[in-house]
């Protein structure tokens, strides 16, 4: 006997083979399983749900009425998000064509107002200019008459009547309104007024202002007397007329909103005097 007979081997027995068979019918029965189960499984929706409630699992299904309603709901929420949108914009459009109408009738007041300002500033600066020019005047006729000095007092001594009962009149007609183109006795306008009390010293004076600032002597304003007509412009094309009446003061018809007044010569300087009498 052999010494080692005895003692048992190290080596590990081999191990045999795996069967290609037994590969075989495991796989094929693990697909034939799935077969049965896929044939078993529900094909449809309703057999889905139908199987859930069976098993007692909720159901999720798809419904096609409920996601129509959906969109419908989120194409009108879009349409009146639009519709708001619009009427919102028309608004502000509407807003500011009113703004800007607003804007071009303040633009036309104010170009107005302007206007009328530049045209009483070119008044007052004609006014200014011409009595200006009557001063260089007078200054200038100054040594002529004093040249005579008898005349002017014969010349008064003659008119002295005359001229109280033209101022006698006007102090009369104080008060009474002034109507354009009226010649009294109940309104006037600044050459009726004049020409309706020369009349009462038996004089006849032109109708309008242009032609009473020529129709006597021309006079300074510094040696004005009773009855000289006073006019404002110049001479032959005055704007204005009222007659003198004594101690720097004259009365005539001014405008609609004073009528006739006596006024002192400061209150508003005329350009120029005429003497009829």
């Amino acid at each position: 006997m052999s010494q080692t007979a005895h003692i048992p081997s190290h080596r590990k027995p081999r191990r045999a083979g795996r069967n290609p068979l037994l590969r075989t019918g495991v796989a094929g029965g693990v697909l034939s399983t799935l077969a049965v189960t896929a044939a078993a499984a529900p094909s449809s929706a309703e057999e889905r749900k139908t199987a859930a409630d069976t098993a007692g699992i909720p159901a999720i299904v798809p419904d096609a009425a409920t996601g129509t309603l959906r969109a419908a709901d989120a194409n009108r929420t879009v349409a009146t998000r639009y519709e708001t949108e619009a009427a919102r914009t028309l608004a502000a459009e509407q807003a500011m064509e009113r703004a800007g109408e607003l804007a071009e009738k303040k633009k036309a007041e104010a170009e107005r107002r302007a206007a009328e300002a530049a045209e009483a500033e070119r008044e007052r600066a004609a006014r200014e200019r011409a009595a200006r020019d009557s001063r260089r005047t007078t200054l200038s006729a100054a040594p002529a008459e004093t040249a005579a000095p008898s005349a002017p007092a014969a010349s008064a001594a003659t008119g002295g009547g005359n001229a109280a009962t033209l101022v006698s009149f006007l102090r009369a007609q104080v008060g009474k309104a002034y109507v354009m183109g009226a010649t009294g006795p109940s309104a006037y306008d600044c050459s009726s007024l004049t020409q309706a009390a020369f009349r009462q010293a038996g004089i006849s004076l032109p109708r309008t202002s242009q032609p009473q600032s020529t129709a006597g002597t021309q006079v300074s304003l510094s040696s004005v007397r009773p009855g000289d007509i006073l006019y404002w412009g110049s001479a032959g094309s005055a704007y204005h007329v009222a007659v003198y009446i004594g101690n720097g003061r004259f009365i005539g018809a001014q405008n609609p909103s004073t009528g006739v007044v006596e006024r002192d010569m400061s209150y508003d300087m005329p350009t120029g005097a005429v003497r009829v009498l």
